[in-house]
């Protein structure tokens, strides 16, 4: 499974885990996910490995970080995967799915967000534009392994037990993230 980035990207891809595993009991499961979000992927039961990589990182200085970069697609080639999903459709995500040297399916190109993604696979798929991003995820999973996702979308995940603050009565709250790694996802200040 290949999904590195963003965090909401990563976690909109854990159903299509559930999926594959509800369809594939037996299956090894491996996520390749950039290093700084590798805790999301682990948080599932269906995932065996999560192999972090550090693509942001390696953008900056990608000369000073080959070696590193190499050492990522020898370990992804020696692995021997039946099939790399590549459910993100971008050039640096194809391009790390071409490290394992097996089949690799992944978006159309009517589908990808970087459709120059798509010639990098051997086996692509159209999934509808419009679908929430959950969905497309499930849909490709689902055309690439030959089954059809049903029911509702399942995350995997139970979060760990923690123990309820002193100072937080019983009453209901709720927490609210405000931070984006990119400008045009910013709420206005004049909206808040």
């Amino acid at each position: 499974m290949i999904k590195t980035s963003s965090l909401g990207d990563v976690l909109h891809n854990l159903p299509a885990v559930t999926d594959i595993r509800s369809h594939f009991p037996d299956a090894r499961i491996d996520w390749i996910v950039e290093e700084n979000f590798a805790a999301l992927p682990a948080l599932h039961h269906g995932v065996q490995e999560v192999i972090p990589v550090a693509v942001r990182r390696w953008r900056e200085s990608w000369w000073a970080s080959r070696g590193e970069i190499r050492a990522t697609c020898r370990n992804l080639h020696a692995r021997h995967y039946d099939i790399a999903l590549d459910t993100q459709g971008l050039l640096k995500s194809a391009l790390i799915s071409r490290c394992a040297q097996t089949t690799r399916c992944g978006l159309a190109w009517d589908s990808a967000r970087e459709p120059l993604a798509s010639l990098f696979y051997n086996c692509r798929f159209s999934v509808a534009m419009n679908l929430h991003a959950v969905e497309r995820n499930r849909q490709l999973a689902g055309l690439a392994l030959g089954y059809k996702p049903e029911g509702a979308a399942d995350y995997g995940i139970q979060p760990p037990a923690v123990a309820r603050p002193a100072w937080l009565t019983g009453g209901v709250y709720a927490v609210l993230l405000h931070a984006t790694s990119r400008a045009d996802k910013l709420w206005d200040e004049a909206n808040w």
